[in-house]
């Protein structure tokens, strides 16, 4: 998401270590829940390890996606936010919960898919600072929170996210990705869930350097941190996902914080597995925001969609409202294309966006219009798990009305 100056920072509320009383409340919440929500997977928990048992699969055949019975489907979720910057800042990995319950809420409005921002510093463990959330302690966090999507019906969007080139830490969005890491990352990143038909890969946030060649084949960049920086062109970094032996689909992101896509086509990477995916950014103070931009002219996803399927990697608006994203949505659903909003998390409707103001699911005015639009369709080629519905201290599970008590706190359940 484009914000100025720096790129999806939430506002400094949400960096910050949270009154007692907020995080106790959130943390008995997550533990009830969590709690009624266990007992129906018969002793099932987030896995130690990254294990292939996830039962979704996911491939571009043509134009379009599809699970592994060949069954065209869309991608219709959210955007994840918190693991590109809290392991960086040293505070923790996730932004709020990361177990099954909060898992469960995103599911209960009717997603399919859930993309996560990574920061490339934490997952190779370098230039980490003093935070000791680097490395296996960072990789194991996102490997079991992708399997706990997987295990509640829903796919996982990996996405490079914040980078930074030589000894810089990546604590804020680049103009391109760096040659000095980024293909080390996702040599690492692919070969870690190569036997996981159930994740994408998205291949870097928001490219906003140009031009297309840049993009394509790396250039020096300035503006970034530091001032100028070799950056790796996406060319490099599909090979780097191959070269691990990974057979998944691959999420690219146009120019101007993946809001351009005009020579998407013309500078397309060589894929030999050709499973490449358009990924477009679609704000409301984006440049091109109109249904019309989009439909005619250079930036027309028209020829895109011809031949490779379109992902909206993230919708959304800054006004607290949902105008914008109730004509965007319906024209999506028209032309076949997925999208993810932007974001669940807790940071505010207006400067992030954010879909909701309580990890429950409650949703913010924004995330209203996101969360009925998406129950009003009839169908988006998936069917949840697990959904829950929260009253007073009722749960309703799969439609089962449970009141959980005498639970007992495990600190690590809720972060």
């Amino acid at each position: 998401m484009k914000l100025p100056p720096i790129a999806c920072v939430p506002p400094p509320a949400e960096r910050t270590t949270r009154p007692a009383a907020v995080l106790k409340a959130r943390v008995l919440f997550g533990v009830m829940v969590a709690t009624a929500i266990l007992g129906m997977f018969a002793g099932v928990t987030a896995a130690p390890t990254n294990a292939s048992a996830a039962q979704l699969s996911i491939s571009v055949s043509g134009n379009h996606l599809v699970d592994g019975s060949s069954k065209t489907i869309r991608l219709l979720g959210v955007n994840r936010s918190g693991t590109e910057y809290a392991c960086i800042q040293g505070w923790g990995i996730f932004d709020g919960p990361s177990d099954f319950a909060s898992v469960a809420a995103i599911a209960s409005w009717h997603v399919n898919a859930v993309r996560v921002p990574l920061n490339e510093d934490c997952w190779l463990n370098i230039n980490m600072g003093t935070s000791t959330e680097g490395g296996t302690v960072y990789q194991q966090a996102i490997m079991n929170y992708v399997n706990t999507l997987n295990q509640s019906g829903i796919y996982a969007i990996l996405d490079l996210h914040w980078t930074a080139a030589g000894t810089n830490r990546a604590t804020y969005q680049q103009p391109m990705p760096d040659a000095d890491h980024a293909p080390a990352f996702w040599s690492s990143v692919a070969a870690t869930f190569k036997n996981n038909p159930g994740v994408i890969f998205d291949l870097f946030n928001e490219p906003f350097w140009n031009p297309w060649s840049c993009w394509l084949s790396g250039c020096t960049v300035w503006g970034g941190t530091p001032g100028a920086y070799q950056s790796a062109g996406m060319q490099s970094l599909v090979t780097a996902v191959r070269g691990s032996g990974a057979t998944q689909p691959i999420m690219l992101g146009g120019l101007a914080y993946a809001n351009d896509l005009s020579g998407w086509l013309a500078n397309l990477p060589n894929d030999p597995l050709h499973q490449l995916i358009a990924s477009v950014h679609i704000y409301n103070f984006n440049t091109c925001s109109t249904i019309t931009c989009f439909s005619s002219g250079a930036n027309s996803l028209a020829p895109i969609a011809a031949a490779h399927p379109v992902v909206i990697g993230e919708v959304g608006e800054n006004d607290c409202a949902h105008g914008f994203i109730d004509n965007i949505m319906p024209w999506a659903d028209s032309s076949g294309y997925s999208y993810l909003g932007w974001a669940w998390n807790t940071a505010g409707c207006t400067s992030f966006p954010a879909l909701i103001t309580n990890y429950d699911g409650t949703p913010t005015g924004f995330g209203i219009g996101f969360r009925d639009h998406l129950a009003a369709l009839t169908s988006i080629g998936w069917t949840p798990k697990t959904t829950v519905s929260i009253s007073g201290t009722s749960f309703q599970i799969n439609g089962t009305t449970t009141s959980p008590n005498g639970l007992l706190l495990n600190s690590r359940m809720v972060q």
